[in-house]
C-alpha cells in the first residue's frame, strides 16, 4: 500500500505542466488593455492563488502519503502469547510392603459332634478308635426329665461293606423305646428294639450289598424314663465290622 501512494504522487507531479505561452499571451494583453490588465491582475491573482492551493494539496498529499506509509511501515505489535503451563504431577509415594504376619500354627482339629450335643468322657473300658472307625457317645440336648435321646457318632476313614452298630440303654426305670434314626439311608439297614438282660438293645446291620461312606455319620435310640435326672452310668455302645474293626465306649453322666 506505501508504494501504491507512492507512486501515485509521482504520477501526479509529472502530470502538472504549465502552460507557459498561454500566459505570456494573457500578460501582453493585459498590458494593451486596461481591463484586460486588471482581468489579467486578476487572473494573476488566481492563478497564485490556484499554483498555493496546489501546492498546499501536493503538500497535503504528500505528508497523507507519508503518514500512511509510516503507519503501513510500522509493524503490528507481535501478538502476547501466555505462557504455557504445564501441571506437574507428583511422584507417587512408594511404600514398602509389611513385613508378612507370622503364620499362626494350626491346632490340630478336634473331633466333630453334634451341635448342642455333650462330649462324654471316655471310660477306662472304652476303646473309641481303631482301625478305620472313630466314635463317640453323647446325650442328645433335646433330652428331659421324662424323656431321653443316646447319640453314637461314627467316623470311618475308608467305605464299609458291613457294619454292626448296637446301643445298650439301661432299665433304671420306666425305660420305653419311642423311635431311632440315623444319617445314613434307613433302607440300607435292618433296625431292632429290645429288651435283653436288663437293658433296652438297639441293633442297626448293614444290609449285604449295601455301603456305608467314608465320612461322618450319626446312630440315634429314644425313650422314655422315670421322672427325674436319669443317670447314664449303665449305658454303653459297640460298633464292628466284619474285619475285625471295633470301637465301644459309654455316655457321660448328665448334670
Amino acid at each position: 500500500m506505501k508504494q501504491d501512494i507512492t507512486r501515485q504522487l509521482h504520477e501526479a507531479a509529472g502530470a502538472h505542466q504549465p502552460d507557459r505561452a498561454r500566459m505570456l499571451a494573457r500578460m501582453e494583453r493585459g498590458a494593451a488593455d486596461p481591463v484586460v490588465r486588471h482581468r489579467a491582475r486578476t487572473i494573476g491573482r488566481s492563478w497564485r492563488k490556484a499554483a498555493l492551493a496546489g501546492l498546499a494539496t501536493a503538500g497535503i498529499l504528500a505528508t497523507g502519503g507519508l503518514a500512511v506509509a509510516a503507519i503501513v511501515g510500522t509493524p503490528s505489535p507481535a501478538p502476547v502469547i501466555a505462557p504455557v503451563i504445564t501441571p506437574v504431577t507428583p511422584s507417587p509415594t512408594v511404600t514398602s510392603p509389611p513385613a508378612p504376619s507370622a503364620r499362626p500354627t494350626a491346632a490340630s482339629p478336634a473331633p466333630a459332634t453334634t451341635p448342642g450335643s455333650s462330649h462324654p468322657t471316655p471310660s477306662a473300658s472304652s476303646r473309641v478308635q481303631n482301625g478305620p472307625l472313630w466314635s463317640a457317645g453323647s446325650m442328645g440336648a433335646n433330652s428331659t426329665v421324662f424323656w431321653a435321646q443316646n447319640n453314637i457318632t461314627l467316623r470311618t476313614t475308608r467305605p464299609l461293606t458291613s457294619l454292626t452298630v448296637e446301643l445298650r440303654v439301661a432299665q433304671t426305670g420306666g425305660v420305653r423305646d419311642t423311635g431311632n434314626w440315623r444319617t445314613l439311608p434307613s433302607d440300607d439297614f435292618t433296625v431292632t428294639a429290645q429288651e435283653s438282660g436288663g437293658a433296652l438293645l438297639y441293633r442297626w446291620v448293614l444290609k449285604p450289598g449295601r455301603t456305608v461312606p467314608a465320612g461322618q455319620h450319626m446312630f440315634a435310640g429314644q425313650y422314655n424314663h422315670a421322672t427325674g435326672v436319669r443317670s447314664t452310668t449303665g449305658d454303653s455302645y459297640r460298633m464292628e465290622t466284619s474285619d475285625g474293626a471295633a470301637v465301644w465306649g459309654g455316655f457321660a453322666p448328665t448334670h
